[in-house]
């Protein structure tokens, strides 16, 4: 049986060093701002400070999913060593890069027929995105095997849990899911929407919380009432967020202090700059495994 290797996007949204340490190459997804298209580098060509400071300056990004030349350009090298090849996609319900997935799959299956090239639907975002893709590299490095593994992800990816909130309403005013009118009179009252990623893999509104204090508390709330095994839950936990690392560490001790048992640190990391250029800053999310699977 041959070995195989795991792939992803730089819309996981953890570090490129990550990446590198867990033995997955990555196709990059794009943002452009005044014209000019950038590859989301995962922040080894800029600060996420230096990011969001353009947008508080008044750019308005906009994004384009990897293309499947650029998916091919990953596979390839991984395909011609020998391997069998696993690529786990961000979520078909947030982008068209699932169609390039599958577009560039074809190609390499026809060109390596004796490998096996298997795309899989995350259904998942951001660090979430990330936390599914480290998940699937632990039970690869102990011993499962690809099909069992493309098996696994696909039962369980409903069962990690995305919530989020955001302090910035005039990005989701941009992005059609808050109306202008809302936009205006929320930030006013500085409302907050709690969302979280559905069973389509699709961001869903689901509260809306009056003010900063009251959304994250209801993350942590979330949590609680959906972690697997409750306060005893042992998976992973990520956070992310864009330009709110007071509110990311004040979760991240609420979460430390509730589950003791988790797998390893609450990891924190900065949204990356394509899920970035819709939120804005001023978001926060939280990613774990749930007892129940997501849905509509």
């Amino acid at each position: 049986m041959a070995d195989y290797k795991i792939t992803c996007c730089s819309t996981a949204d953890i570090t490129a060093e990550d990446l590198s340490r867990l033995g997955c190459a990555y196709g990059k997804y794009h943002y452009i701002i005044d014209g000019k298209d950038y590859l989301d580098s995962l922040y080894t060509d800029e600060t996420p400070s230096e990011f969001y400071a353009k947008i508080d300056a008044g750019a308005m990004p906009t994004t384009a999913q990897v293309t499947p030349e650029e998916l091919c350009a990953v596979f390839e090298p991984v395909l011609s060593a020998g391997y069998d090849l696993l690529h786990i996609e961000f979520s078909s319900g947030l982008s068209g890069g699932w169609l390039s997935a599958l577009a560039a799959q074809k190609i390499m299956a026809e060109k390596y027929p004796d490998r096996k090239v298997y795309v899989v639907d995350s259904l998942a975002a951001s660090s979430g995105y990330g936390m599914l893709v480290a998940q699937a590299v632990e039970l690869k490095n102990g011993g499962m095997g690809i099909d069992e593994l493309k098996s696994w992800i696909e039962e369980n990816r409903l069962n990690l849990r995305h919530w989020f909130y955001s302090t910035n309403l005039m990005h989701f005013k941009r992005g059609g899911r808050v109306s202008g009118p809302s936009a205006v009179i929320g930030t006013a009252l500085k409302i907050c929407p709690v969302m979280d990623v559905n069973d389509e893999g699709k961001l869903i509104v689901r509260e809306k919380a009056l003010g900063r204090k009251k959304a994250l508390r209801s993350l942590f709330e979330h949590m609680r009432e959906q972690a697997q095994g409750g306060s005893e839950y042992s998976g992973k936990c990520y956070i992310c967020h864009s330009m709110m690392e007071e509110d990311a560490l004040t979760l991240k001790s609420m979460i430390e202090k509730e589950f003791p048992n988790i797998d390893g640190n609450v990891e924190i990391y900065p949204i990356g700059t394509v899920i970035g250029s819709h939120t804005g800053p001023g978001t926060v999310a939280v990613f774990f495994f749930s007892k129940d699977k997501r849905t509509k």
